[in-house]
């Protein structure tokens, strides 16, 4: 009985395969297949012993076509828009990822980066790993959220304009200022000054000011013209430090080498841009 059940879960994860369709919930297995839960978890498991099948999350899996039976997982890219409708998270895939899309990635990407409104676990899928940064409110960036068509669908992406923003708001995951700077200036070119204003206001002071700067530095200093106009008229600017982790205790780090007077960014070390 057993032997057909497993089976009988092999065939439906072919068959979904087979009309372009790699995800599905336990919940829906069961019911398609007409078995128990308890069956069912035993056929599910010895289908991921064999590398057939992963399971991101609790309750929803993908399946591994042939194809991707080396790397343990197909890419995150052709599951990551059901694993969130699974999840009921609203989401972007940004950061380097999405800097990765638009071409302006100096170096392969580790981490497969998503952005969502709640604190998520990092996830491990074969030799891909789903990286999660935290935005409480999604929706307030939702301008800047594209639609990026996949092999098996499609995936929320965000624009130029966000990723830059994104990039410096989060430099653990952007991998620090050497590589923020290094990633703008290839993406710096297909920044639009009207998205990059609307979009700076949903972000903390520091962060536009920061990105303004490195924008000055890679000379696209037009490009955040109109930002520069929309942080202005958000009050009182206040002097920051570029790199964050400098500004935590600024006595232990190199003094300042210079002061950029129109942004109000304190530089103690410029970043290093790697060709």
């Amino acid at each position: 009985m057993i032997r057909i059940e497993r089976s009988a879960l092999s065939s439906y994860a072919s068959g979904l395969l087979a009309a372009g369709r790699g995800v599905f919930s336990a919940a829906e297995a069961q019911q398609e297949i007409g078995i128990g839960h308890g069956a069912f978890l035993d056929a599910a498991e010895r289908l991921q012993r064999r590398g057939q099948l992963i399971r991101p999350r609790q309750g929803f899996y993908v399946i591994v076509p042939p194809q991707h039976a080396t790397m343990g997982a197909p890419p995150p890219e052709w599951y990551i828009d059901a694993l969130m409708r699974h999840e009921k998270r609203p989401y972007y895939v940004g950061l380097l990822s999405a800097a990765a899309a638009y071409g302006a990635s100096h170096q392969a990407v580790m981490e497969f980066q998503v952005v969502t409104d709640k604190l998520l676990p990092d996830i491990e899928a074969g030799r891909s790993r789903i990286a999660f940064s935290y935005r409480k409110d999604v929706g307030m960036v939702s301008a800047g959220i594209e639609e990026r068509k996949t092999p098996s669908g499609y995936m929320k992406l965000s624009s130029p304009e966000l990723t830059a923003l994104d990039l410096v708001r989060y430099p653990h995951s952007s991998a620090g200022l050497d590589n923020i700077a290094t990633v703008l200036s290839e993406l710096a070119e297909q920044l639009q000054p009207d998205k990059l204003a609307a979009l700076s206001s949903a972000f903390e002071k520091a962060v536009v000011q920061r990105l303004g700067h490195l924008l000055g530095r890679l000379e696209h200093t037009h490009t955040a013209e109109a930002m520069f106009a929309a942080l202005s008229a958000r009050g009182q600017v206040p002097w920051i430090e570029l790199d964050p982790k400098q500004a935590g205790d600024p006595d232990l780090s190199p003094p300042p080498s210079e002061r950029d007077a129109h942004w109000r960014v304190i530089v103690r070390r410029a970043p290093e841009i790697d060709e």
